[in-house]
Formats: C-alpha cells, structure tokens, sequence
C-alpha cells in the first residue's frame, strides 16, 4: 500500500514539475503584457482630483492607487467575489471542480468558478466564452499571480470593473456618481459600486433605483449575517438613500491641468503641488478684478504664485474665464509670450552691483543720451537730471537702466537671462540690443516670477517644482545674497509713484518687495511682488493685443497683487529679509554716490560689497585757476606768476551740462579760459552724439533730407566748430544744433572746441531708388 502511495506521489510530482516548466516556457513564449490604458487625473496637493481626461477610447478608467482601496472597500469586493482570495495561485480548484459537477449534472451554469484574478485576465483580454478560452484565461491568471502581488491584483480588478456606458473602474464611478474619491465611500455607497459591475447596463442607471437598493441591501444583510462589519454600520448602510446620478467629472484650474497632462503625458495620475483652496481664491480675484476692468476694455489676467520655499505652484490662473472665447479665455496667459515692460531692470541692477559698477546710492544721469545709436527716453517723456540708483529703479527710470546694461554689457545680461529660463530671449539672441531692458524682448509671467523668486532665495535661482516627489533640487547662483539683498530694500520703499492710488493710505498695504511693468502701446500691466514666504506675479491685458490708455502696471495690475497677497498670506508670519554676510555699509557722498573726498560736506549711509564695489572718489567737483576777480581761468600751461587764485567748482558730465543749458536750469558756470593761452587741450574733447559713427544713412534726393549735429562739450567750452570733409561748415554754442544736407558717399564729420579739442565720426550716405 505504502509503495502505491509512494509511485502516487512522485507521478504527482513528476507531473506538478512538468506542468510547472510548461508553464514557465508558456510564459516565456506569450508574455503577460499590461497595456491598460488609464483616464489622465491630474490632482492637488492633498490628493483631491482636479481634472479629470477620458482616455484615448473616450473612456473614463481613472486608476485607483493602492492607497486608496479602503479596508472597507477591501472586505466587501472580496467577500463578494472570491473569499479565497488570498489562499489560492489565481485558481480555485474546489471551486472550479464545483461549478463543473454542478454545471453536468443541471445541465446548465448554477454556479461559477472564476476567482477576481481570473476575472482580471477575462477584462485584460476580453475572448467568448469557450472552453479552450476559458484555459487561455486560468493560464493568464497563474501569470498574473506569477507576476503581482494580491493587492496588485485586486488594484487592477478594481481599475477594470465596468460600470455602464464609459465609465470603468471604481474611481470613475466614486468620482462621476457619488463626487467622493474612494476611501471616502461608505458602506452602503461601497457595496452599491459592488454590485454594478455584475449588471452594469440595467443598475447603472438612474432609472432602476429599486432594483438597485434591493440587490444593494439583499448584500448588506449577507454581510450582516458573516458579520463582515460592525452591526451598527450595516444598520446606517440599510437605512443611507441612493441617488446614482452621473455627474460631471472634476474640471478645475483647466489651463493649469491641460498643461500638466502636456508636460507629463505619460503618467495616469499627475500629483501636483496645487493648493485648490489658494486657487479657488486666486481665480474669484482674477474674475472679479477682471469684470471691473472691462469697462476700460481690458478683458484678461493672468496670475501665478509660487512658494518661495519649495518652489511650488500653488495657484495658477490662466486667464479670467476659460470659457469666455470673446478674448481667448483659453489661451494660458502664464506661458505666452509678452513684452515685459520694465520688470527686468531689477536683475540688471543686481547684475551691475555685482560687477562692482554700482551702489545703490551712486548717482546717474538721467538726461538725453545717445547710447550706441540708441535714444531712449523716459515712460512720463520727462527728464530728472542726476538721480541715485535706487530712485532709477523706483521710479522706473528708462535712460539710467540703458546706461547701466551699455555698461554691464547685452551679451553678459543675456548670459544671465539664459540661466534663469528665458528662453525666448535665449531663442531670438542675437536680434536683442539695449532695447531689451525696457521690454523689447518676449518673456512669460512664469518665467519672471520664476527670476523674482530668486531675490527671495539669497540670489539662487532653481526650477519651479510643479509635481511631487520632483528630486530636480539643482540650484544656481543667477546674482549674489548680497545684490539680492540691495535690489529687494529698494524694491520693499512705500514712497514711490506706482504705489497705487487707492492703497496710497491704507492700513492693509501688504509688506512686499515689488515691480511694475507696462509694454510699449499699453498692451501688458505688469506687477511682480515677494515676501520672504510668496512670490506672486500678475499681468493684465488683452490676448488680442490691443492696447488701451488706462494700462498701466502701476494702477492696474499692482491693486491686484496686493489683494491677492492680502488674501493669501494675510498678517503673514514670516519674518522679513535680514542684510546677508558680505553687505556692508559706509558714508559715500549724496552728490555722486561715490567715496568722499575732502570737499564732500554731504554724505549718505550706502550699502555696498567689500572687495567688490567701486572704491573710485567723488569727483562731483576739481579745483580750477581764476583770477582774482574770478572772471578767466587758466590752466597749468598760462597760469600767471601772480593775480590768480585757486576755486573749487562743480564738475558737471557734459551731457548733464548740456540738459541743464537746455533746459535753463541755473548752475555754475566757468569763466572763460585765457584767452592767449596757446596749449591745445587733449582731455575733454567733444563727443558727439549725432550723428553715430559708422552708421548708414537713407536719402531720398528729392527731398531735402538734413541730418542732426549735436555734441557734449566740457563745461568750460563756449564755442564748437564744424567740420565737414575736413571743411569748416559752421560754428556755434556747445548747446546749439546743426543740420547740414549731405552728398551721397562717405562722409566725414568732426567736432572742435575752442580748446583745440577735437572728435571725429564717419557715416555712409546712400542715396534710395
């Protein structure tokens, strides 16, 4: 008997091992391969769904995550469907042996064998129901089993159910039926999703609400009776209503999500760091603000707010209504392209503190100037004279920031531009010039804030962090804690003209350090602000760009960003900015911002960066030789044995001499130097500002087209000359201008005081056909 049982075993053996490598060879020959094509849910920072997008057969399967299959949900779908779940290889042999006795001898299915893991093969490949299938089935399941675990199993199970129409998987139905993610159900709405599966067509429906309660409860009191759950829950299940309505899947924060599913297409479930509630506010802001505004034909906004931080987006607004087509509501207004105005003078300033070229105290002069064939004027056409760094920047100033990008240099600006993102500007290189610091390059809202959180973070720019778990934590140095320290002090001033009007005397002024912008033409309002905890950007205007008079970053997009940091980090706890190691600060003087020299009897408290600022002395004022009644002066070649005497005067740069002779503006004037001195001066020679050497000239001979000379002079010049081809053409004041109808051809023109001083241009005149 023993040696029966003996062969019996090893012939079990020998067969469960030659199954067992026939399965292997099967697996390796057909593969188990998952394709499940999911619905793309794109979800905030506490796991809430916030779009939701059918899949590419126009189906709503959304995934449900491991995480998310509540104890509860676990119990019921498995007392349900497969009690043996966690026993079984994917197979239930008793069962199975069970349905087919019962099948042969009714001649009919009473009963079936399928386990949840062979009824997710039968949803991964769906096949008729034939016998030869029903093996393609069992082998698909021992796979399955071969190749995940049980709660992967019973995830895919509860991805796959059917539900009627488009609607697949339990999240789907939670989400679309009952509003509710599914670890929020309760029982009685976890047992009515299962039991849909089994009759999708006729319980799906809104239509069979009684038949549906019936098989609902019919399972709660089965549930009761193996005391699955708690008594009580079973008795608050029975009595609980339901109302299977369809309801429209989740569709907030569109532009935001339509762009995350664009960016991250691969993934089913895109975990954002979206704060719905700031979003929720920051769109009621926009809409509201934007329902004002449209009196004044502006029709659009559009805002972003990033945690200075983590990086992280924490609102994202579009446009005012995404639904609105009369102005492109569906076009992103945080990814397109705009003239950014003046919103990227404080990066340059920060630039130029770096390189040692400026303080915020240094003085310059804000006057007409020719920069490199350039002639930038100011937003309000108005003119300051000498002016400090900071006031620049404050106000805004245009003629100042083309002085400070000549000197820090385009190419080196850009450099800075490109680490930062910009990749507009990146693109179109080589066509930018001067003209790009006050807005004549293209940048995106996203990429400012981007910049202007940088200031926020000691001067280290890093990517915006727009998903969780992102591990992209590269940060780099874009200006220095110091620099950044400087332009934000500046930036955080109250007393400046694009404080807003109506926030002018108001205890609800948020403390922020900000920067407005408005295009040429009035096309784009900007305003950019950050405190130690937020960086908030804001633009308004028209998609269509059309511009409109009112715009303006000052009273149009400021209000706005004050109401949102108001609302969204109201009385903020974060303490303030404190000045970072390697800041400085000294006595300079107020007339020139620069270290003072024994005639400075007017200084200022400076910030600077030891080893790095300019250490140059004031030369707001030179000694000069007079005569004793202070009517000629000489130089060191006719100065007299006697009758003469030493005066300290202003030193004024020949292009703020020349404004303020413009202008009438009263000042020191020079006596005239000695008359019969012979020496020919070498320092101080005119430069002239018009016209631009080497620059091409278009005339039409027809007309009579005249060209513009005007020069800078020294203080002490009173008379210039002319000269055209090296022929005197005419003579004049230092601050007189002259227009002369030049011949086609390469023309010479030079510039000479009455000290001998002279400068020469050439330009080319060519004639239009």
């Amino acid at each position: 008997m023993r040696s029966k049982l003996s062969k019996y075993g090893k012939r079990t053996a020998i067969a469960a091992l030659v199954l067992f490598l026939l399965f292997i060879i099967l697996n390796w020959f057909f593969p188990l391969k998952l394709n499940i094509d999911y619905s793309t849910i794109v979800e905030d920072s506490k796991g809430n769904t916030l779009y939701a997008f059918l899949n590419k057969n126009d189906k709503w399967r959304m995934k449900t995550e491991l995480s998310e299959i509540s104890p509860v949900l676990r119990k019921a779908i498995i007392y349900k469907e497969d009690k043996y779940f966690y026993h079984h290889p994917g197979i239930n042999p008793f069962a199975m042996v069970r349905a087919a006795f019962n099948n042969v001898f009714h001649a009919r299915r009473t009963s079936g064998a399928s386990t949840i893991t062979m009824q997710v093969a039968r949803m991964l490949d769906h096949r008729n129901r034939t016998y030869i299938n029903k093996v393609i089935e069992i082998f698909r399941a021992l796979q399955l089993e071969w190749n995940f675990s049980k709660e992967e199993i019973l995830q895919l199970y509860i991805n796959l159910l059917p539900y009627g129409g488009n609607i697949e998987g339990m999240k789907s139905a939670s989400l679309i039926y009952f509003q509710k993610a599914p670890q929020q159900l309760s029982l009685a709405e976890v047992t009515t999703l299962a039991i849909i599966p089994n009759k999708p067509t006729s319980l799906g429906t809104a239509r069979n609400t009684n038949a549906l309660i019936a098989e609902r409860n019919k399972w709660l009191e089965r549930f009761d009776a193996e005391k699955i759950f708690p008594q009580q829950e079973i008795k608050d299940a029975l009595t609980e209503p339901v109302e299977l309505i369809r309801h429209d899947v989740p569709r907030e924060a569109p532009h935001f999500c339509l762009r995350m599913k664009q960016e991250y297409h691969d993934e089913s479930i895109i975990k954002t760091n979206l704060n719905r509630d700031k979003q929720l506010t920051a769109e009621k802001i926009v809409r509201n603000a934007v329902s004002k505004l449209k009196m004044m034909n502006i029709n659009n906004a559009a805002i972003l707010v990033i945690n200075n931080q983590t990086k992280q987006v924490e609102a994202y607004v579009g446009s005012s209504d995404f639904n609105d087509a009369s102005d492109g509501g569906q076009v992103d207004g945080v990814q397109a392209i705009r003239s950014p105005g003046s919103t990227l003078k404080p990066l340059l300033y920060a630039t130029a503190f770096d390189k040692g070229l400026l303080t915020p105290k240094t003085r310059i002069n804000d006057v007409p100037v020719n920069v490199a064939g350039y002639f930038p004027v100011n937003y309000d056409q108005q003119f300051n004279g000498s002016v400090t760094v900071e006031y620049a920047l404050v106000n805004s100033l245009n003629i100042p920031a083309i002085k400070t990008l000549n000197d820090v240099g385009v190419k080196d600006f850009i450099a800075k531009l490109k680490t930062a993102q910009f990749n507009s500007v990146a693109r179109n290189e080589k066509g930018l010039g001067l003209s790009l610091i006050l807005g004549g390059c293209g940048v995106t809202l996203e990429q400012l804030v981007d910049m202007y959180s940088s200031f926020a973070n000691g001067g280290y720019y890093s990517k915006i962090n727009w998903i969780k778990n992102n591990n992209d934590t590269n940060k780099l140095q874009l200006i220095s804690p110091q620099s950044a320290y400087m332009v934000t002090d500046i930036l955080s001033q109250m007393h400046r003209p694009d404080l807003p009007y109506n926030f002018q005397n108001t205890t609800h002024l948020p403390r922020v350090a900000w920067k407005t912008g408005t295009s040429y033409g009035r096309r784009d309002a900007w305003s950019i602000g950050f405190n130690t905890k937020y960086t908030i950007g804001v633009w308004v205007g028209n998609f269509s760009g059309k511009g409109v008079p009112e715009l303006n970053g000052a009273e149009i997009a400021t209000p706005l960003l004050f109401e949102l940091f108001n609302t969204i980090d109201y009385n903020s706890s974060g303490n303030w900015f404190v000045a970072p190691k390697g800041i400085d600060y000294r006595l300079v003087c107020s007339e020139s911002g620069k270290v003072p020299d024994d005639f400075c009897d007017s200084k200022v408290m400076d910030m600077y960066i030891p080893m790095v600022s300019s250490n140059e002395k004031c030369d707001h004022k030179k000694n000069i030789f007079v005569s004793d009644d202070e009517k000629i002066s000489y130089c060191t070649s006719c100065l007299p044995l006697q009758g003469y005497k030493r005066k300290l005067v202003n030193n004024y740069a020949p292009e703020l001499l020349a404004w303020m002779e413009e202008n009438k503006i009263i000042h020191e004037k020079l006596p005239p130097h000695n008359p019969n001195c012979e020496r020919i001066f070498s320092d101080g020679k005119p430069y002239i500002t018009s016209p631009i050497n080497n620059m091409d000239f278009f005339i039409d001979q027809a007309d009579t087209q005249k060209i513009l000379l005007s020069c800078h002079a020294a203080m002490e010049v009173e008379k210039i000359y002319w000269f055209v081809n090296d022929k005197l053409y005419a003579s004049c004041k230092p601050d007189e201008r002259l227009f002369f109808q030049p011949a086609t051809g390469k023309t010479k023109i030079s510039c000479a005081d009455d000290k001998g001083r002279s400068n020469s241009v050439w330009i080319n005149v060519k004639g239009l056909h």
